[in-house]
């Protein structure tokens, strides 16, 4: 008997769940729907999380995903594809992008020839999210993880992150787009930015996509003691997990117990926000000024889809511009 016929009803697919907040999300996800398969894309995924998901009343399978590998990535999507076509998963109700990277340069490259932040921040979700969305749901949702970092202000951030740097996206996705792009600065603005454009996409994805989908981008805050900063010196490790942590107590931070309850939320639509509206913790708020942008939200979808054609379904392309363009888009 395949697990779709075991009893779940509904599959939610995820990356980001082997760690911080996203397992927090994890495990929320299916307490909250316990009839739910869940379906990890993870480099990585310990036994002892198998093992404590297990013990929840829901279903997990991992699929082996390198997210630095737009190939990688695309062969995780056929073989979700290929198991819900097959009924070993119910139907795909919800997507939710959570895994991220921070380097402490602007010169990490991935296989592909991408600067890596922006691959895993930006292209890798991108070939998720159009390699996956003729089979979802109709009433599907996706969700995006975000940052407040690019709003680059130091009441969002603390000083510790600059703002974003935007170029046109061919330059952000190769590596060296920053000054003295060896340093850790350049890799911290590599990171803002590649939020900013992910909320672009946000926003283009609710203009492209299912107008039925409920597509938000989610923004955890800032979360102390998470494994963003584990490429960092071991000053700034020490700081971010045992000091920092300290700033839960005040509204500058949250813990990853809640940054991953409202990452759950989230996903669950137990938050419900505008289509294509920017979920700031357990709050709908608006994004930054700079990130309401109709002519780069349209320049970054047209670069990042000619950047992943070679990992896009053949006909996807051409259908959803038709579509687009049938509903009048900008």
């Amino acid at each position: 008997m395949s697990r779709a016929a075991s009893g779940a009803e509904r599959t939610i697919v995820m990356t980001g769940a082997s760690r911080g907040i996203g397992r927090v999300a994890a495990r929320r996800i299916l307490t909250e729907q316990p009839r739910s398969h869940l379906v990890l894309l993870s480099r990585t995924a310990p036994h002892e999380l198998l093992e404590e998901f297990a013990a929840i009343d829901g279903t997990v399978s991992t699929i082996h995903t390198e997210l630095s590998s737009l190939q990688s990535v695309a062969d995780a999507t056929d073989e979700v594809v290929a198991r819900a076509r097959s009924g070993d998963l119910p139907p795909i109700h919800t997507l939710v992008c959570n895994a991220g990277v921070q380097h402490t340069n602007a010169l990490t490259e991935t296989i592909d020839g991408f600067e890596s932040t922006f691959a895993v921040n930006v292209l890798a979700n991108h070939v998720l999210v159009r390699r996956l969305q003729d089979h979802l749901h109709a009433h599907a949702s996706l969700v995006i993880t975000v940052s407040d970092t690019h709003f680059g202000d130091l009441r969002h951030n603390l000083g510790m992150v600059p703002g974003p740097r935007w170029q046109p996206v061919g330059t952000l996705a190769r590596v060296g787009a920053f000054p003295k792009p060896a340093g850790t600065t350049a890799g911290r603005i590599a990171y803002s930015t590649s939020k900013l454009a992910a909320i672009y996409l946000v926003h283009e994805y609710a203009r492209r996509l299912p107008a039925t989908w409920r597509i938000a981008g989610y923004n955890p805050g800032f979360v102390p003691g998470t494994a963003l900063a584990r490429d960092a010196d071991a000053c700034s490790r020490f700081a971010m997990r045992r000091v920092m942590p300290l700033l839960t107590v005040t509204p500058l931070a949250a813990s990853v117990g809640d940054a991953g309850r409202f990452l759950a939320d989230a996903a669950l639509g137990a938050l419900e926000a505008p289509r294509g509206g920017y979920i700031d913790r357990s709050r709908i708020a608006p994004s930054s000024t700079a990130s309401y942008d109709p002519q780069r939200e349209r320049e970054t979808w047209e670069a990042v889809e000619a950047l992943t054609a070679d990992f896009l379904p053949k006909t996807a392309k051409g259908d959803i511009d038709a579509h687009h363009r049938h509903h009048g888009g900008e």
